[in-house]
Parts: structure tokens; C-alpha cells; sequence
């Protein structure tokens, strides 16, 4: 695989003492571990501002994780587009989905060690219901869901339970979503009430 920002040698070591230091001096602590598995699907929420990004960079580095991620295309042609690779983005044509489960599925399951990481509600703004995609991919690639969360009420990110989906799609969703009770985004008048 692909050196990216989570597994560059004096790079990474650099980073994740300037993220833990960053975390300690604004007063997040971040609680659990990522469970001892190769390949899983880990969904963060609530998902409401763009510093979700780099609360999410601070989680990986702290809990020395190599994450991968998708994001919308334009990103990686922005001039900054290799950052978003190195930091283990893969780019997706959003008006495209055609395919995109079965593409993310197979690189799942070619790949040694992968740990994928979306945003159910598919967007930073309050939502009605999460997309399914997650879901799709991690039945697909035959791989558990881990939930991962922000709670800036308490100032708290971290690693939830890990869930084992069924083939009843409607009960895995409540069952996951039912994590996330009560926890709010950075902008919490963002966040969905599911």
C-alpha cells in the first residue's frame, strides 16, 4: 500500500506529537481503542463542520491508526489534491455512484489491512437519514462497522462498539445510529436527530 501521512517514517511521529499536544492544550480527550481487526468500515458522526476533517486527523494519529478515506473529487484537483491523497483519500465522482460499493468492496478485500472511513450522513449539514453506502460496502467486503464519534458538548472523540451487520439493513442502522444519542457535532445545531 501507498505510504500516506499516517505511515511516513519522522513525518508521522512529528504529526501525531503535534495532534496530541494540540488535543491536550484545547481540552479534547479522546477515549476507546480501535478494535484488533484488519479490515472494517469505521463511520464517524455527528458530521457538521469542516474541522471534522482535522478532528479526524488528530483521532488517527492519537490512536496510531492508518485510515483511508473517501472524498468528493474535486478535492483531488484542487492544487492541494495531493495533500487530500496523502492523507489517504480516495476521490469519488459524487453524480457518479455507479459502482462505487462494489469499487470500495474489492479494494477491501484485495487489501491486507484496510480501515475505511465515512460520514453516514454523506454531509455536513443536519440530515433525515444516513446514506447506505457504508453499509453496502461492509457487507460487501464482508467486513464489521466500527463507530467513531465527535461530541464537542464534552469535548470527546473516540471509538465506539463494533457491529456485526445482519441482512435486515433497518434494524443494523437503528441499532448503530442508537450509539450516537445524544452526541453533538462541533456545530451542534447541525447535528441530525435520527
Amino acid at each position: 500500500m501507498k505510504r500516506t501521512i499516517f505511515t511516513t517514517p519522522v513525518v508521522t511521529p512529528i504529526l501525531r506529537g503535534m495532534f496530541r499536544l494540540a488535543f491536550r492544550i484545547l481540552g479534547w480527550r479522546v477515549v476507546g481503542n480501535l478494535p484488533d481487526l484488519p479490515k472494517f468500515v469505521l463511520i464517524g458522526a455527528p458530521h457538521t463542520s469542516n474541522w471534522d476533517f482535522i478532528i479526524f486527523l488528530a483521532l488517527a494519529f492519537h490512536l496510531e491508526a492508518d485510515v483511508r478515506y473517501m472524498g468528493k473529487a474535486e478535492l483531488f484537483r484542487s492544487p492541494i489534491g495531493g495533500f487530500f491523497r496523502y492523507c489517504g483519500g480516495y476521490p469519488v465522482e459524487r453524480n457518479k455512484s455507479q459502482g462505487l460499493v462494489e469499487q470500495m468492496a474489492d479494494i477491501m478485500q484485495e487489501s491486507e489491512r484496510f480501515i475505511l472511513v465515512i460520514a453516514p450522513e454523506g454531509t455536513r449539514h443536519k440530515v433525515r437519514e444516513w446514506k447506505t453506502g457504508f453499509y453496502h460496502i461492509a457487507r460487501r467486503a464482508d467486513v464489521p462497522v466500527v463507530a467513531a464519534y465527535i461530541d464537542s458538548t464534552v469535548k470527546s472523540c473516540g471509538i465506539g462498539p463494533t457491529f456485526q451487520l445482519t441482512d435486515n439493513l433497518e434494524s443494523d442502522i437503528k441499532s448503530i445510529q442508537s450509539f450516537y444519542a445524544g452526541k453533538m457535532g462541533v456545530h451542534p445545531h447541525k447535528t441530525s436527530e435520527l
